[in-house]
């Protein structure tokens, strides 16, 4: 640029031949000659540029035709900000950009570009401002890998703020909070932890042994997975630690010379699932010792009823209905999940195939009461039996003979059952005692923790079972399983 400035014709622009130059535009010219910095010096009204090496790269492929050019014609594209730009700085004034913007055309073609523009006053011999230098450094590159970076970084937030698993990352050897994404805030309650090391942020998890696993990793290098892993969680200030599942890793992240310098965790809140497979093992374990049960007690009706009966086809049809009975009831409970049943729904389900068409033969009342399913079962074979015997001997085996199915509970828990019977032939106490005598006078108090009792009444049979509250709920203690 000193050898071009020295053989340009200045005397065709409004600066003058050279050797006119006021002493002030030589020194001036001389120090941007100089400087590794690109700088450009806009001279008089017109700004007639005059420039070192450095700006001429800037130039692009305007140069060398922007010496001796006024700025304002050297870049049209500019104008009004090139105008602004001579006004102030003749004025006295200086003006500082960063990364301002601009679309140049360098290359023959429209292109954005980011320049950093320091611009100071030149004076002349008389103090008074003669030109403006301007210091020129392009930061086109540095401002579009910024802007990759942050848009980079923006995608990484969004896809660290959507992702259906929490996130965290944890710096520095005290494992602060850096990042935490909303599926991990919701995992921990309304807590403000970025920032806090993790020991001061969430202190009952420090206390399960989790800093000193974060501890392990941070200084070994290895990352740690778990698996439904239980932690205990304080999710609101002042409450009671509630238990929690997870899946977890935690990443170790190294820097260039390979110290661990961070700790990236990500994970799943599996206590649904967990939960759901606990669940289903109780289940399966309720099912294999609920099916024992109902084999033993399928067994026990085989086996009773056959001491009692002559026939095979009796033996056959005994054993069917007991069966059915049997299977109304569990038919009820697994409705209810085997968590107990409503007391009417059982008893219904048990005397619906004794129901006479036409008219209200078996009359059912009570409180509403939920039984347990032990209970619920013993009593459905009982009322069974009992329906039998009306059937074919008392209430039930007359057109106008009624059956009363009635329960209550007393101010103490005292749970009564009564089963009564009117309308039907007189009926006398019989000798014979097959299954059904047994199943309500021995076995079913045993079941129930109660005492049972049947008069043989000239109007009909009465049957009732008193025990608590507590054991037909399936609650007494040492009750039979």
């Amino acid at each position: 640029m000193a050898y071009l400035i020295r053989s340009f014709d200045w005397s065709s622009t409004p600066v003058g031949p050279v050797e006119r130059w006021p002493a002030s535009l030589k020194t001036s010219t001389s120090l941007i000659l100089q400087s590794p910095i690109p700088m450009v010096m806009l001279w008089g009204e017109e700004g007639v540029m005059i420039y070192n090496d450095g700006y001429s790269v800037i130039g692009g492929h305007r140069h060398p035709a922007l010496l001796g050019s006024n700025v304002r014609d050297a870049w049209p594209e500019a104008r009004d900000f090139n105008d602004h730009v001579m006004r102030t700085g003749l004025a006295g004034k200086t003006l500082a950009y960063r990364d301002q913007e601009f679309v140049l055309h360098r290359k023959g073609y429209p292109e954005r570009v980011w320049l950093d523009l320091d611009y100071s006053p030149v004076l002349d011999e008389t103090g008074t401002p003669a030109g403006v230098i301007a210091i020129v450094i392009e930061t086109t590159e540095r401002v579009i890998a910024e802007r990759r970076n942050r848009e980079e970084f923006q995608r990484l937030q969004n896809l660290f703020s959507q992702a259906p698993t929490f996130m965290v990352m944890l710096s520095g050897p005290e494992h602060r909070f850096e990042l935490v994404n909303p599926e991990y805030r919701k995992l921990i309650g309304p807590r403000d932890v970025l920032g806090l090391p993790v020991a001061d942020a969430l202190p009952e998890v420090a206390e399960q042994g989790f800093v000193e696993l974060l501890d392990h990793v941070f200084q070994s290098g290895e990352a740690v997975n778990r698996t439904s892993q239980r932690v205990l969680l304080r999710r609101t200030e002042g409450g009671v630690l509630e238990e929690r599942f997870v899946d977890f890793v935690y990443q170790p992240i190294r820097e260039d010379g390979g110290t661990v310098t961070q700790i990236f965790v990500q994970g799943s809140d599996v206590t649904d699932r967990v939960r759901a497979e606990i669940h289903q093992k109780l289940l399966i374990n309720e099912l294999n010792h609920r099916v024992k049960n109902t084999l033993a007690s399928i067994q026990s009706i085989v086996t009773q009823t056959l001491r009692g009966v002559e026939t095979k086809e009796e033996a056959a049809k005994a054993i069917s209905l007991r069966i059915m009975a049997l299977s109304r009831a569990h038919d009820v409970l697994t409705r209810e999940n085997w968590e107990g049943a409503d007391l009417r729904a059982v008893v219904e389900s048990s005397l619906e195939a004794f129901q006479v068409a036409g008219r209200d033969a078996i009359r059912i009342g009570g409180p509403d009461l939920r039984v347990g399913p032990h209970a619920a079962i013993s009593l459905a074979l009982a009322l069974h039996e009992l329906a039998t015997n009306a059937t074919k001997y008392g209430a039930l085996s007359s057109p106008s003979g009624n059956v009363d199915v009635s329960w209550s509970v007393g101010p103490h828990s005292e749970f009564r059952m009564s089963w009564t019977e009117t309308g039907g032939p007189p009926v006398t106490p019989s000798d014979r005692r097959g299954f059904g005598s047994r199943l309500i006078l021995k076995v079913l108090p045993l079941e129930l923790r109660g005492v049972a009792h049947i008069e043989y009444a000239p109007s009909g049979v009465v049957f009732t079972l008193d025990t608590s509250l507590e054991a037909v709920s399936d609650k007494a203690s040492g009750a039979a399983s």
